[in-house]
């Protein structure tokens, strides 16, 4: 699945005499086999905006239900055809310029980013976002591992906060050997947690080794039906009924989702928000918000030898549409990284 190049005989577009740079795009929702590499104009930044070099980008779920246009509410803004040209939520890379409002960052300053409140756009040689998206890598993280972290260690970060971690506690994460849930295990570990593990039989020795207490595959075992109760559990894959959630729950426990099906998701939501105000359980869904204070965070675990993205393998920017199919079939370890 390969994404063709075509030959570059110039650097400047002749309709706009501007710079180019190779980007993946797309035109209309479906699978990667509608991704294009091309030659598009160097992005221009505006006066609070910072043009970065990236170096890299990783793969996120947020990019394959923009590029499949699946669930429905990741059409919002685009109904018929996508919003945004040029996926990407999550990169890193260097500062080349930066607008003439912009004190935080100056060219040559290593920076890593989330994209998803910016106009996205990483899967791309270079991308103009609001110095506000953006905060400066430790200079101890590769550019790769800096960007497997925005996106995916954000995720964690807050829905671990939402759940109110503690130490001591039982915890469960769904679809935890994926970017999200291997750095989630990490710093649940790190909080003094007993943590359960849920995924593919072929992921659990992965979560083994991330200093999972007890792994149950999924194909095998429903982790609402074994009888066992669980403090926290954060579900990035959430396709189960809000009553076997419910089930698999403390008395004063906590349920956050940060993906899943629309029908579990909508369960959370309306008898969710129920179940906390008349009971001591909390059901009800991660709404993720772009943080630089969580950014900066993930740099000080990242510093403390606390959290280390996993990162399966790295693409080539010309095969990001394989990166891509990989992540949708379920098989991605930990992140999937495009390198420029």
């Amino acid at each position: 699945m390969t994404i063709a190049s075509r030959a570059v005989l110039q650097l400047t577009s002749p309709a706009t005499g501007r710079r180019t740079v190779k980007a993946i795009v797309y035109h209309q929702y479906g699978s990667p086999d509608v991704l294009e590499i091309r030659d598009v104009d160097q992005p221009v930044p505006g006066d609070d905006d910072v043009l970065v070099r990236v170096h890299a980008a990783s793969i996120n779920s947020w990019d394959w239900d923009l590029l499949t246009g699946t669930p429905w509410l990741s059409r919002i803004g685009g109904l018929r055809q996508p919003r945004y040209e040029i996926l990407g939520v999550a990169m890193a890379g260097r500062v080349e310029a930066v607008g003439k409002s912009v004190t935080r960052f100056q060219p040559g300053d290593d920076v890593f980013g989330d994209l998803s409140g910016s106009g996205f756009g990483a899967f791309a040689e270079y991308v103009a976002v609001p110095a506000g998206a953006l905060a400066r890598k430790s200079a101890e993280m590769t550019f790769l591992q800096a960007a497997a972290m925005p996106h995916a260690g954000v995720l964690a970060v807050q829905g671990l906060r939402k759940g109110r971690i503690e130490s001591a506690q039982r915890v469960l994460l769904n679809g935890a050997g994926g970017g999200v849930g291997t750095i989630a295990l990490q710093i649940a570990k790190s909080h003094g947690t007993e943590a359960t593990v849920v995924d593919r039989a072929d992921k659990l020795d992965l979560l083994r080794s991330l200093g999972a207490d007890h792994v149950i595959d999924y194909t095998k075992e429903d982790f609402t039906k074994t009888g066992q109760h669980y403090d926290l559990i954060l579900d990035v894959v959430a396709n189960r009924s809000f009553f076997a959630y419910r089930r698999a729950l403390s008395d004063t426990g906590s349920l956050v989702m940060i993906g899943g099906t629309m029908p579990s998701l909508l369960q959370a939501g309306l008898l969710g928000a129920v179940l906390s105000r008349t009971g001591t359980r909390q059901m009800g869904i991660l709404l993720h918000r772009p943080s630089t204070a969580d950014l900066d965070h993930l740099n000080e675990l990242f510093e403390a030898g606390t959290v280390v993205p996993v990162i399966e393998r790295t693409y080539p920017l010309s095969e990001t549409a394989d990166a891509l199919a990989q992540l949708g079939a379920g098989h991605a370890k930990g992140k999937l990284v495009i390198t420029m």
